[in-house]
C-alpha cells in the first residue's frame, strides 16, 4: 500500500552564503490534496521548491517525495512540474514539445499518439498543436506547459504560478486541471501569488515568511465549520443576544457567531418569534486574503524571492 502522503519536509534548513532562505521547514501533503504555498516575495518559496525537486540540496533538514527522498531518479520520474520561467525550445511545435517529454518519461509511441492529442485538446490548443511554439502568445505557451506538467499522469504535480499570463478562461482551466488530478488521486503544490486562485482551488495552505511556515490553514474544514453572520433587525429583545458571541455595530446591526451553516434559519426563526423585524442575515467568510494580512502582516515583502 503507497504512503498516503506525497511530500514530507522535516526540518529544511538552506543558507545562500550569509543569507538563510529556509528556517526549519516543516510540511507534509497526502495524495489527492492540493496544497498551496503562500507568502511575500522573499519568504523562500521558490527555494522550498527547489528542494523539494531535488533541483537544491538543503543545508539541513530532509525531504522525501511519494516515499523516496527527493532528488531520487525514482521520485523524480513520478512527478509533474510547471515552472514559473519556462523556456521551451520555440522551434518545436506543441504536439512535438509533448512528444519529447513523453519520451523523456519513458512513454511508449502508442500511449502518445491517444495521450498528446488529448491534452492539446484538454488545453484548448487542438487546433495550435503544429504551430512552433515561437508563434504562440504567452496563455498559449502557459497552457501548453499545464499539458507537459500532466502528460505522465504524475502521482503528484508541481505548479509554479499556473496562472501567470492567463485569461479568466485559462484561469478556469486551471481550477478544473487541479480538481481532475486530486480526483484521480494525484497530490498538488501550488505556489501562486493570486490568493483567490489558491482559495478556490486548495485544501489547505501554509504562510511562510522568511523561511518559515507561520500557520497552516484547512480551506476546506473552514468553509465547513463555524461561521460568522450579520444581522440586521429592528426591535431585538436586549436578552436576545446574550445567546450569542459577537460584537454591535450600530443600532440594528450585529455580527455573530454560529456554530455551523444549519443555524441560520434556526437564528432567523428565533428572532421572528421574539418579536423582530429582520432585515439582513448575511454570513461573513474571512477571505484568505484578509488572512494573509492578518498571518503574514502588512509590507511584507522582502524583495525577490
Amino acid at each position: 500500500m503507497p504512503n498516503e502522503l506525497a511530500i514530507e519536509a522535516a526540518g529544511l534548513r538552506k543558507r545562500y552564503g550569509r543569507k538563510l532562505a529556509l528556517d526549519g521547514l516543516s510540511l507534509e501533503v497526502r495524495r489527492g490534496e492540493a496544497f498551496g504555498l503562500l507568502g511575500p516575495n522573499g519568504a523562500g518559496k521558490s527555494t522550498c521548491l527547489k528542494l523539494l525537486l531535488g533541483l537544491a540540496r538543503p543545508t539541513a533538514g530532509t525531504a522525501r517525495l511519494l516515499g523516496r527522498p527527493a532528488g531520487e531518479v525514482e521520485s523524480r520520474r513520478r512527478v509533474g512540474f510547471l515552472p514559473e520561467h519556462f523556456h521551451f525550445h520555440d522551434w518545436l511545435s506543441g504536439a512535438e514539445l509533448l512528444r519529447l517529454h513523453g519520451r523523456l518519461f519513458g512513454m511508449d509511441e502508442a500511449r502518445l499518439r491517444q495521450r498528446v492529442p488529448a491534452l492539446l485538446e484538454r488545453v484548448g490548443l487542438e487546433s495550435q498543436g503544429k504551430k512552433p511554439l515561437r508563434e504562440y502568445s504567452k496563455g498559449m505557451q502557459q497552457r501548453v506547459g499545464l499539458a507537459q506538467a500532466i502528460l505522465h499522469e504524475p502521482e503528484l504535480v508541481f505548479l509554479d504560478e499556473p496562472t501567470s499570463g492567463l485569461d479568466p478562461l485559462g484561469r478556469m482551466l486551471v481550477r478544473d486541471v487541479i480538481r481532475e488530478q486530486r480526483a484521480r488521486g494525484a497530490a498538488v503544490f501550488l505556489n501562486s501569488h493570486l490568493l483567490g486562485e489558491v482559495e478556490v482551488s486548495c485544501d489547505r495552505v501554509a504562510f511562510v515568511r522568511a523561511g518559515r511556515i507561520l500557520a497552516t490553514r484547512d480551506l476546506r474544514a473552514q468553509a465547513a465549520g463555524a461561521m460568522r453572520v450579520r444581522v440586521r433587525a429592528r426591535g431585538v429583545p436586549a436578552e436576545f443576544w446574550r445567546r450569542y458571541r459577537g460584537a454591535a455595530r450600530d443600532g440594528q446591526a450585529r455580527d455573530i457567531e454560529l456554530a455551523e451553516e444549519g443555524e441560520v434559519p434556526k437564528l432567523a426563526r428565533a428572532l421572528v418569534e421574539a418579536g423582530a423585524e429582520v432585515f439582513e442575515i448575511t454570513p461573513l467568510a474571512a477571505s484568505l486574503e484578509e488572512e494573509f494580512l492578518r498571518v503574514i502582516g502588512p509590507g511584507a515583502g522582502e524583495g525577490g524571492d
